[in-house]
């Protein structure tokens, strides 16, 4: 699937995740779009006392801000895939759509 045959919404989590991951020069960048269609992006945090991934943060961000489902989340990674983490924090979510993006934008799964 291309950037030309996604919509608008879901092409916009993908450039968000890659502009968080990119300005934070982090290993990955995420992306959320809430029930509402509010959007929230996020790289991941590695302390030495927390290590969340990015789809972990981004959808601890939208929980925080009332968030009640998810229609999308995005993950921009070097990686494979996502972690298990990663999906089961989306669909507790209620899910909706993941997508996998190379760190140049490219998607690898939906």
């Amino acid at each position: 699937m291309s950037d030309a045959t996604l919509d608008a919404e879901d092409n916009k989590i993908i450039v968000l995740a890659r502009s968080a991951r990119a300005r934070n020069g982090a290993a990955e960048g995420a992306a959320v779009r809430d029930e509402t269609g509010r959007t929230y992006s996020a790289t991941n945090v590695a302390l030495p006392s927390l290590t969340l991934s990015a789809l972990q943060v981004a959808v601890a961000m939208a929980v925080s801000s009332g968030a009640e489902s998810l229609e999308a989340a995005a993950l921009v990674t070097a990686a494979e895939g996502p972690a298990e983490a990663d999906v089961l924090a989306v669909r507790d979510l209620g899910g909706g759509r993941l997508l996998v993006a190379g760190p140049d934008g490219t998607l690898r799964q939906s």
